[in-house]
């Protein structure tokens, strides 16, 4: 089986996590439950680290356990995934139990001790409701969406618009000295915001292509140290930062199997944002090394930060982070979404670390081998 065959084939499996404080039940379930890819987790701490680093689809979860009990576990995990499907095992008929996990959001229960039967059924009904959740979920947002992103575009398109509307009706009115410098100066800002609009719809156009292509990966050995220098250069948002020092601490790794574009295009993202949201002087550093299985690109700058309130929402489609307020943030904010989108298909992880004034530190780790060990 070739690379890019293994790779797709393993990434269709469906993701099912157990979580229980007993080997012997983990084993039992990973045994009835041939055909999923599963993940075991012997308390809830090490539930949601595994789960933080995407692809579950599915969490069998004990009640009783150390550090972090099963209720508290599904509460955290319906937070961070309201459309994920939990399913709680239990040993304990107490009705404050099952109250708790009902009130927690808790899909289905198994009892103890487990019938191997009824626990692949459940996982298969589970499966099966994931997928409902998930289509209503996508039914409600899309005309909100919609609705979003029409006002966005017309936000976008009016600033430019209306300055080169202006200048034109000017010039037709013979408001036009090509040797006075406030002329040269205005026809230079209306010269940039024709740029601007070209560079939008430039935007759109790649932001179409990737809602068309859907999910596909297409992965091909790349090297990651050689792909990273040729997206400094051709940042345009690290050319308008000249003052910006960059350093590059780059350890050349054996080649990945991922979808070059794809994963160029999330570590551009990453980049442009480091120089975009940096200050006129100051630097951005990038470094890649292999740590714990995984080859993690560390994208650092001293520029502006991002405060803690704004952390969780920088990945959600269209928004932008705005630190002077003044609602005039260029682009549409697809970018990071897409980039984080499109790691988490090779089964890798991006994540921010931010403190206003003291800059940000954006790292994307990509496992050695596509599939994630369970």
């Amino acid at each position: 089986m070739d690379v890019v065959t293994k790779f797709q084939a393993e990434r269709d499996l469906k993701s099912i996590l157990v979580v229980d404080d007993e080997a012997v039940i983990r084993d039992l379930c990973a045994r009835a439950l041939k055909g999923y890819r599963v993940i075991q987790a012997g308390d809830g701490e090490e539930a949601l680290r595994l789960f933080e680093k995407g692809g579950i689809d599915v969490i069998l979860t004990d009640v009783m356990m150390p550090k972090l009990n099963g209720i508290e576990l599904l509460r955290r995990l319906k937070e961070i995934e309201p459309t994920l499907v939990v399913i709680v095992m239990t040993g304990y008929a107490e009705k404050d139990i099952i109250l708790n996990a009902l009130r927690a959001d808790a899909d289905d229960f198994i009892t103890k001790p487990l019938n191997l039967l009824q626990l692949k059924t459940a996982v298969d009904k589970a499966l099966d409701k994931k997928a409902l959740k998930e289509e209503l979920a996508n039914l409600r947002s899309m005309d909100r969406l919609k609705s979003n992103f029409l006002s966005l575009i017309s936000h976008k398109f009016r600033t430019p618009l209306t300055a080169i509307s202006l200048f034109l009706q000017n010039l037709a009115s013979g408001v036009y000295d090509p040797d006075d410098p406030e002329s040269r100066r205005n026809l230079a800002l209306i010269c940039g915001e024709s740029r601007y609009l070209e560079s939008l719809v430039a935007e759109l156009l790649v932001f179409s292509r990737f809602m068309a292509a859907g999910e596909g990966v297409l992965p091909e050995p790349c090297s990651l140290h050689e792909i990273i220098r040729p997206l400094v250069a051709a940042s345009k948002e690290a050319a308008a930062k000249p003052g910006v020092r960059t350093t590059f601490d780059l350890t050349p790794l054996p080649p990945l199997p991922v979808d070059r574009e794809k994963i160029a295009f999330a570590i551009g993202q990453v980049i442009d944002n480091a120089f975009k949201f940096s200050d006129e002087t100051g630097t951005v550093t990038l470094s890649l090394k292999e740590e714990y299985g995984d080859c993690r690109l560390t994208v650092e700058d001293t520029g502006v930060g991002i405060s803690k309130e704004e952390l969780p929402k920088i990945f959600e489609k269209f928004y932008q982070v705005d630190p002077a307020g003044t609602g005039q943030i260029r682009g549409f904010g697809l970018g990071l979404f897409y980039a984080r989108e499109f790691v988490k298909l090779h089964g890798g992880t991006i994540t921010v670390e931010s403190e206003p004034g003291k800059g940000t530190r954006v790292t994307i780790a990509l496992p050695r081998n596509p599939s994630v060990s369970s």
